[in-house]
């Protein structure tokens, strides 16, 4: 039904990239780079949307083509736990996850002409306790470097050590595709 919208996607995830060719849409990918700065003070929700909304302002998108912007954020106990900066700091944030419950949100902005529309999704994770081993083994084979909180649900460490989810499995992957189809659909 919306194979033929002409989709911006303006992310160089290739797990979002995966996750809309899944849906059958067709898009090409334009990147710009944004400074991912925010404001103090904003829930984790907020800052996912206002980061995906800061991204979308960086594009014109006519009334013809619908830009597709996104922002992932893993959270534990209100704390944002972004991109690790090296191994190390890979490390730390899985040995904090061990054996625990976190969230991840996604904020998502659609631009199609003068219309912009924002939303996000929550999914809570859980993590059963890993040993430093596994930790180490995950970062070695996997490199986590481009995701947030340090892993993916949809490699190793989600069929290894994620207990269960309880939300949307596409939005821990960075993507809610459900609200993104919905949301779609009101735009053609």
């Amino acid at each position: 039904m919306l194979k033929n919208l002409n989709i911006i996607l303006a992310s160089k995830s290739p797990r979002r990239q995966e996750l809309l060719k899944l849906m059958g849409l067709n898009f090409s990918v334009q990147l710009k780079d944004i400074d991912e700065s925010y404001p103090e003070g904003l829930s984790p929700s907020a800052i996912a949307v206002y980061i995906a909304e800061k991204k979308a302002k960086a594009f014109n998108a006519s009334a013809n083509e619908i830009v597709i912007t996104a922002d992932t954020i893993v959270s534990l106990n209100d704390e944002i736990l972004g991109k690790p900066e090296d191994k190390a700091h890979a490390q730390e944030m899985l040995a904090t996850l061990s054996g625990k419950r976190h969230e991840v949100y996604t904020g998502v902005t659609l631009v199609k002409g003068t219309t912009i529309i924002s939303f996000f999704d929550q999914t809570e994770v859980y993590f059963r306790t890993v040993s430093k081993q596994e930790i180490d083994f995950y970062i070695d084979n996997f490199q986590p470097y481009d995701k947030a909180g340090s892993y993916g649900v949809q490699d190793w460490w989600g069929l290894a050590v994620v207990e269960r989810i309880e939300g949307s499995y596409t939005n821990v992957m960075g993507l809610p595709t459900e609200k993104l189809y919905n949301e779609l659909q009101k735009l053609v």
